[in-house]
């Protein structure tokens, strides 16, 4: 066992190619790799963070998240392998010791494949000349010199030139709302969205007929991207089919499946389509799908990586390589977050990295224990970001007492009181069932509609879209609003 971090997950990065590597410096490579394999488990990603995480090595972590933990972690046991602690529990408990909690809100970046696999000590000594500094000599006389400097060592290292991640808030740098969905939220309405699953079928004719119950009552859609590692119809043709039958569509998209190459493409291609409304998600694991398994590679990006590349798509116009974007993409980002899924300290962090990195507005797992959701919004609040930030909690309404327990005891960052377990399971017959299902949902929507911070309200059916007009009207939620938006399209001239 390593002595800083937990076991890694899969075995250290190989160089993709070793032409011109000298024998000695090979060696070297070699020495290094043992040694901190034997303290961190290194898996000579090419990029250490050690100095910002604890020195506890993120790659250990089944999914490789170098940005926080996943919705599915718990104190107990990582969620893709329960035989294992999470690796990001045990960075933010020895960071939280150290007082280093703020040292884990800088974005860092995501690998350099030219990179695994390589030294860095050689890299370390490399920066350290070229910056003169810090000096050992510092460490005795002037420690706070020596700190800072060392602090700039490192960040120079950790942060490479076309990454450049800190821990800053980056507003959006537009003026006029990009969509009818960001129109309604500037509005000041309390703002109602849904979800809708994509089929499991190449017919179109679900998702008209879901769309028909839902237009003029909901101000967007959203649409799931392969959720539970478990194919469906993309969400980028889904969102597309959905703006046809007239309702605006939020286009998820996880890293999963996905390297940064093909993010920035399908990114790219949504906003031709115009599509303008992108949430960022890192995905389910793999195991999470249906059989047979799909290679259990770690990810190539987070959500909060994602969010910070396709920000400066937008703000700065270019790819992630240095590209100019001649006609950059025009998006309204958002994140999701999972309330319960660990202290609310830690989600908070994890919350204001996603909105530093670009996040624009944030939905949630379903709200059931009102109380424990508003400790969550304390912790946000401490950090100064409910003015920074779209809220949309979101809202399942309960079908069945077997559903309840379902969710309450198989569904990640899902927690149902006992009380509103028992009232579904006294509920009677199907129908009973359901109505006591829409009375809870309608007792939260009460209580959510008037808890300050919040700007609207995500409603996931599940597979019973039909009850979401029926929630609004006896709700009285406002509608949307249609509004005149800024051409967004470029000129053919410009193509």
């Amino acid at each position: 066992m390593p002595l800083f971090s937990p076991r890694r997950y899969q075995p250290p990065f190989y160089p993709y190619s070793r032409e011109k590597e000298s024998l000695s410096m090979g060696l070297f490579t070699a020495f290094e790799a043992v040694t901190k394999g034997i303290l961190f488990d290194c898996r000579m990603c090419g990029n250490c963070i050690l100095q910002e995480t604890a020195l506890v090595c993120p790659m250990t972590c089944p999914k490789g998240m170098r940005n926080g933990l996943c919705g599915g972690a718990t104190p107990e046991a990582c969620e893709v392998d329960p035989t294992r602690p999470c690796t990001w529990y045990v960075i933010y408990d020895k960071a939280e010791k150290k007082g280093q909690l703020d040292k884990l809100l800088e974005i860092n970046a995501p690998m350099d494949g030219d990179r695994v696999g390589r030294e860095t000590w050689l890299e370390v000594i490399r920066v350290w000349r070229k910056r003169g500094g810090p000096k050992l000599l510092d460490y005795f006389r002037d420690r706070q010199k020596f700190d800072e400097e060392r602090e700039g060592l490192f960040r120079e290292i950790r942060q490479p030139d076309w990454w450049q991640g800190d821990a800053e808030y980056h507003a959006p740098q537009y003026e006029e709302p990009i969509s009818q969905f960001e129109a309604n939220l500037r509005t000041g309405a309390f703002t109602t969205v849904t979800e809708i699953a994509p089929p499991l079928t190449a017919s179109t004719e679900i998702i008209g007929k879901k769309v028909g119950w839902l237009k003029g009552y909901v101000a967007a859609a959203n649409f799931t991207d392969n959720a539970s590692a478990s194919p469906r119809m993309s969400s980028i043709a889904s969102s597309k089919i959905c703006m046809g039958h007239g309702i605006e569509p939020i286009m998820q998209i996880q890293a999963r499946d996905r390297n940064r190459t093909v993010i920035e493409s399908d990114v790219m291609g949504a906003a031709g389509l115009g599509i303008r409304n992108i949430l960022c998600i890192t995905g389910d694991h793999q195991r999470f799908g249906p059989g047979p398994l799909s290679k259990p590679d770690q990810f190539d990006m987070d959500a909060v990586q994602m969010l910070w590349m396709l920000r400066r798509m937008r703000d700065e116009d270019i790819y992630l390589d240095g590209r100019t974007i001649k006609i950059p993409p025009r998006f309204f980002l958002g994140a999701a977050a999972s309330p319960f899924g660990a202290p609310p300290k830690y989600e908070a962090i994890r919350a204001e990295k996603k909105i530093n990195a670009g996040a624009q507005f944030i939905q949630t797992q379903p709200i059931f224990d009102y109380d424990r959701f508003t400790d969550w919004l304390e912790a946000l609040d401490k950090r100064n970001l409910l003015n920074k930030v779209y809220l949309l909690p979101g809202l399942i309404p309960l079908k069945s007492a077997r559903a309840t327990h379902f969710m309450d005891e198989e569904v990640p960052g899902v927690v149902i009181p006992p009380e509103l377990i028992k009232r579904m399971d006294e509920a009677g017959d199907k129908e009973g069932q359901q109505q006591e299902g829409v009375t809870i949902a309608l007792e939260l929507i009460e209580k959510l509609k008037n808890t300050p911070g919040i700007n609207g309200l995500h409603v996931m059916a599940v597979h019973w879209e039909a009850i979401v007009p029926r929630l609004i009207e006896e709700a009285g939620l406002p509608r949307p609003l249609e509004q005149p938006l800024p051409e967004t399209e470029p000129a053919s001239s410009q193509v």
